[in-house]
């Protein structure tokens, strides 16, 4: 799965909107739902249900990263604005 969670990282970048987000994620659904219907599994495979879990948690853990890269930025500016200010005072 750890290559599944590589492709959907790999579509999504941090600059992107959250409907943009969205509609790779909703690409990705699709995508597991055909898999499933290729593979003839009943809908009351377990497989079925773990494999959709595995995807709304790949999507979860990739919104994560993507809130904590923007977090560590907003914690960086935040820091150079400091250490202007911080300067300008004592220059």
């Amino acid at each position: 799965m750890s290559d599944f969670a590589d492709l959907v990282a790999r579509a999504i970048t941090p600059a992107m909107s959250r409907a943009e987000r969205e509609q790779v994620y909703a690409v990705v659904r699709q995508a597991v739902l055909r898999l499933q219907e290729r593979e003839a599994l009943p809908p009351e495979d377990a497989r079925v249900a773990l494999q959709r879990h595995l995807v709304e948690e790949t999507i979860r853990d990739v919104e994560g990263d993507i809130a904590r890269y923007h977090s560590l930025r907003k914690f960086d500016e935040a820091s150079e604005a400091q250490a202007v200010a911080h300067a300008e005072e004592r220059g």
